[in-house]
């Protein structure tokens, strides 16, 4: 590993790489500790200190505690994500946004200049939002000049995220949006060591020993897939012949990634949040809707297998896929082309995404239970499984992916085997 990094690191191009996105993810956390003008940091930090359980806790781990700061990149990079889910939901719904789907690099920039547009508008309204909820808590005096000038330092705030997770893409190493939402998941990591390491001797000892297990099951399960092998035949293009060959077509065990454990987290939350606002509920969600509940951990697997089934359907087309093989030659050996090769891909992508929607509720559930039956702290438990690994591990493995080609274009030797 340490030969790989150093001729990594021998790579001019590579090197350069990984310095500008460093200093991206500088600026980043130094924009997370920058504090909107007029803002009291103290008295929002204190309202936040009973926020674990709710979506405002959720959403300040995102923005990597920013928000339990109030600073200027308090909103993160999820409006973005947002505004990027909502657009993916309607290409299924709406035939512009399907037609420009299927226009290819041109119609893909258009999606994405919409996207950036409904992020800035988000970003605006979940801004407003913050500062009402802060007002009515008593932790922001609001004034209308005060209002408009939080509102535009937040957006702009949001949108030169979105600005430097771009530039990331094209000059740094991975994926931009990612990258950020890392580093936002790895500010939790001292806190969590911090609780290990103060912890009971049963935890100081297992908690290593779980956290690899944890870690190298995601990885299995991540770059698990199903390959369908695929025929092309021979046929003229133009006055040519082309020649026939074989791949496959290959089909994630976990297709939907992090985004139904993200969407079950919020749904849950909402109840909590909710309550501070009408009290006579707040008995009926202490008992039902907290997370070490049985009741709740069965009700946030239920939804994850939920939103699993729905996300892989809106990402992965078998009627789509069975055209496009139909139009350039291909076919599956033993499957009809057309309506049969449809079905059939429809029911493999179900077999498959039974298992990685269990993988997915059982990796979210995990702190819970090692929570209850551990004996762990709570915070320790947090840093065990859930959305915070599952990010960490995909865009770690995605990043390695992206800098193992650049090794093998030099002919260096690369590192994932």
């Amino acid at each position: 590993m340490f030969s790989w990094l150093t001729n990594a690191w021998r790579v001019p191009e590579l090197r350069h790489r990984l310095l500008f996105t460093a200093m991206i993810l500088a600026f980043y956390r130094l924009g997370s500790w920058i504090p909107v003008p007029g803002v009291d940091s103290a008295a929002i930090e204190e309202y936040f200190s009973g926020q674990g359980s709710t979506i405002l806790g959720l959403l300040n781990i995102f923005s990597g505690g920013a928000l339990s700061q109030f600073a200027v990149f308090a909103l993160g990079i999820m409006p973005y994500i947002t505004a990027s889910i909502i657009l993916q939901l309607m290409t299924v719904v709406i035939p512009r946004l399907e037609q420009l789907q299927k226009e290819g690099e041109a119609g893909y920039a258009k999606i994405n200049q919409y996207t950036r547009y409904l992020t800035v508008v988000l970003a605006a309204l979940q801004a407003a939002g913050y500062s009402y909820l802060f007002s009515r808590q008593g932790a922001l005096d609001l004034t209308p000049g005060r209002f408009v000038l939080i509102v535009t330092s937040l957006t702009a705030g949001t949108t030169l995220l979105m600005w430097m997770g771009e530039l990331i893409t094209k000059r740094g190493v991975g994926n931009g949006i990612s990258i950020l939402i890392f580093a936002s998941i790895l500010v939790g990591a001292p806190i969590g060591i911090a609780a290990w390491w103060n912890g009971g001797p049963m935890e100081k000892l297992f908690f290593p020993l779980i956290a690899v297990g944890i870690t190298a099951a995601v990885v299995f399960v991540q770059e698990g897939q199903r390959r369908i092998p695929i025929q092309y035949a021979k046929r003229m293009v133009g006055r040519r012949m082309t020649t026939g060959g074989s791949t496959y077509l290959p089909l994630r065990v976990n297709m939907a990634g992090v985004i139904p454990i993200i969407f079950a987290a919020a749904i849950l939350a909402f109840p909590p949040t909710m309550a501070q606002y009408f009290p006579t509920t707040q008995d009926f969600v202490n008992n039902y809707f907290q997370p070490g509940d049985w009741i709740y951990l069965l009700i946030e697997g239920l939804l994850i297998v939920i939103f699993t089934y729905f996300y892989t359907a809106v990402q992965f087309n078998p009627v789509d896929q069975a055209d496009n093989l139909r139009k350039y030659g291909g076919y599956i050996p033993g499957i009809r082309p057309g309506p049969p090769t449809a079905q059939y891909l429809d029911r493999v992508l179900s077999r498959l995404t039974l298992p990685g929607s269990l993988y997915l509720a059982l990796v979210a559930v995990l702190p819970s239970l090692f929570f209850i039956y551990g004996g762990f702290s709570q915070i320790t438990s947090g840093a065990l499984g859930g959305t915070s690994i599952l990010i960490a591990v995909g865009v770690a493995l995605d990043t390695m992916r992206q800098m193992e080609s650049q090794m093998m274009m030099r002919s260096y030797e690369g590192f994932l085997k």
